[in-house]
């Protein structure tokens, strides 16, 4: 299994808009675990959660391919929920360390913060549910291969890698 391949694909999807989707749907075509509840509950997850520029999108597609590949089935299994926080803590630390090693931030990215992370990326952060603050975000290369796709990429490395090794 090619990461780099995994991460090109979240890269290519996320040029229809939906970083969580994007991440998650290149996950699950590697893992060959499609599923497509979950995949549509991803839906409303980018931009920061319904474009709010909270949680990384990316991030959550992510996350959300680890808990579908070693998530708990039953609410009663503590267990399996503690189990599953290392791994989930290790991708968001290896996410934030590549986010800013990719875009050369001095910066210390200390959260997984949409809009922390559009401050890496162009600089400053946009109101995505404002329609002049999203053109600026479109103008300033938001949906282009250097911008948001590339974090979309990033994220989908970063679990793609820890996913192998949960699997192996």
């Amino acid at each position: 299994m090619n990461i780099q391949e995994i991460g090109r694909k979240a890269l290519e999807y996320d040029m229809y808009s939906g970083c969580s989707q994007s991440v998650l749907l290149a996950l699950q075509e590697a893992f060959e675990m499609f599923d497509m509840e979950s995949f549509k509950a991803a839906t409303v997850l980018s931009g920061g959660i319904a474009r709010r520029g909270e949680t990384c999108g990316a991030y959550i597609g992510g996350l959300l391919a680890l808990g579908q590949a070693i998530g708990r089935e039953n609410i009663e299994d503590t267990q399996s929920y503690r189990d599953a926080m290392k791994p989930a803590n290790e991708i968001c630390e290896n996410f934030k360390s590549k986010i800013q090693m990719v875009f050369n931030s001095t910066k210390q990215l200390d959260s997984t913060l949409c809009r922390d992370i559009q401050k890496i990326v162009y600089g400053r952060a946009f109101d995505l549910n404002n329609p002049e603050d999203y053109q600026a975000f479109l103008d300033a290369g938001g949906h282009s291969d250097s911008g948001c796709p590339l974090v979309c990429s990033i994220a989908a490395e970063v679990a793609a890698e820890k996913l192998i090794e949960l699997l192996a």
